[in-house]
């Protein structure tokens, strides 16, 4: 099932306040593990790139520090960033 049809399956149908606060936490564990997954996969000196979501633009930099759900990043324009681990990849 793709998430456009898990979306459309939770608005259409009836569920129950339990039913739907089982889905969120369902999400939340994903969400969770995602973030640990990606933490994991970045050490100190690792280049990177994100997109900043207020300005839309693409930065690339050096991991300078890894913490529990976000990784401080030295961009290559001199800037440190606070970014979110699932927002990372790999430059």
């Amino acid at each position: 099932m793709q998430a456009v049809e898990i979306a459309r399956a939770i608005i259409s149908n009836n569920y129950t306040i339990d039913e739907l606060n089982n889905i969120a936490d369902a999400i939340k564990f994903v969400r969770s593990q995602l973030t640990r997954r990606n933490t994991s996969a970045f050490v100190k000196g690792s280049r990177v790139a994100f997109v900043n979501t207020k300005t839309g633009v693409r930065f690339t930099g050096k991991v300078d520090k890894v913490k529990q759900k976000f990784v401080l990043v030295d961009t290559d324009v001199g800037v440190r960033y606070n970014v979110p681990a699932s927002m990372l990849v790999a430059a």
